[in-house]
């Protein structure tokens, strides 16, 4: 489905004007179908700003997304670009593991509620929704994110307080030296320990499949790769020849000079080199290489996409795995 506009709320938006009541109108509606989006995201982000331009209204809001993760990419990019370039507030509702949080948070702007993981978080979504719009229309500055009820932005304001920072460090300590509750100032994000996987006990005998973090793709990128902020990653068929050619890869890759790599692919994915090595170290070489772009992706869509990658490779009775980095 196209992009489409339509006069009035539609949707979630008549629940979301019942909530706002008199304090706002929903003047339009835009709809348009997550493949579509996803395939045509240029022509799609020139078109909503060229609608919302002409349209002139004081706030945007897109979703809930819930954790629908394209859904969600597409309410994340359509309120950065409207943030962005219509200079207007936007705001959008997803489950905080919606891989589009990670990737849209920080943008200037822009606020997300969290949800559930469901639409049936629907009814208790579109109150809180109304009541954010209503403070962004009246121009009533929002608080830090815990206290607005809204996922953190990673932004830092200035503010007063009747305690000097060594007395507040000093109050957290002892809080937590005496088993108490405390809020820190400053979160850290904590990543998770991954223990390494066991050696191979017998390589000559290993099945081995290759993935690569240089956007590696078929000619004409039929998944539509970006060259940065990754959201999806491919699994392609090898060919059964001794090397791979530029005539029919290509690398999809801004962070570094493709101009070698486009010519020889090689240099990003030893294909020609592994192949020699089939018989005489490696047991069999896997058909499918998988390719996903290494550059500005989120930790939450990597994440994502080696969750389910490890899964093919376990269907496709993989023993070990060379991610070759750029």
């Amino acid at each position: 489905m196209g992009l489409e506009t339509r006069r009035g709320p539609v949707g979630p938006g008549l629940g979301l004007q019942q909530a706002l009541g008199s304090d706002g109108e929903i003047i339009a509606t835009l709809i348009c179908g997550d493949n579509y989006f996803n395939m045509q995201m240029a022509t799609v982000r020139t078109a909503v700003l060229d609608i919302v331009r002409d349209l002139r209204p004081d706030i945007l809001v897109a979703g809930p997304a819930f954790n629908a993760g394209r859904y969600g990419m597409a309410c994340g990019e359509v309120c950065k670009v409207i943030a962005e370039q219509a200079r207007i507030p936007t705001v959008t509702a997803m489950y905080p593991e919606n891989p589009a949080v990670e990737t849209y948070r920080r943008v200037p702007n822009l606020w997300i509620l969290p949800t559930r993981a469901t639409a049936a978080d629907m009814r208790a979504v579109l109150p809180r929704l109304a009541a954010l719009i209503r403070k962004l229309g009246h121009g009533e500055p929002l608080g830090p994110a815990q206290a607005e009820g809204l996922i953190p932005r990673g932004q830092r304001v200035l503010t007063t307080t009747s305690l000097p920072g060594a007395e507040r460090a000093i109050a957290m300590l002892l809080a937590k030296l005496r088993g108490r509750p405390f809020q820190t100032e400053l979160p850290l994000y904590q990543l998770e320990s991954v223990p390494p996987a066991p050696p191979v006990a017998e390589l000559k005998m290993a099945r081995l499949a290759t993935l690569t973090t240089a956007g590696l793709v078929p000619r004409g990128n039929p998944d539509g790769f970006k060259v940065f902020n990754a959201t999806r990653w491919g699994r392609y068929r090898l060919p059964d020849a001794p090397t791979l050619n530029g005539q029919d890869w290509e690398i999809i890759h801004g962070g570094f000079n493709t101009a070698y790599a486009q010519r020889n692919p090689n240099l990003v994915l030893p294909f020609d080199v592994l192949r020699e090595l089939v018989g005489e170290m490696i047991g069999e070489l896997d058909e499918y290489v998988y390719s996903i772009t290494g550059v500005g992706t989120s930790l939450a869509v990597a994440k994502q996409a080696g969750e389910a990658i490890a899964t093919s490779l376990r269907e496709d009775r993989v023993d070990a795995a060379l991610l070759v980095a750029t």
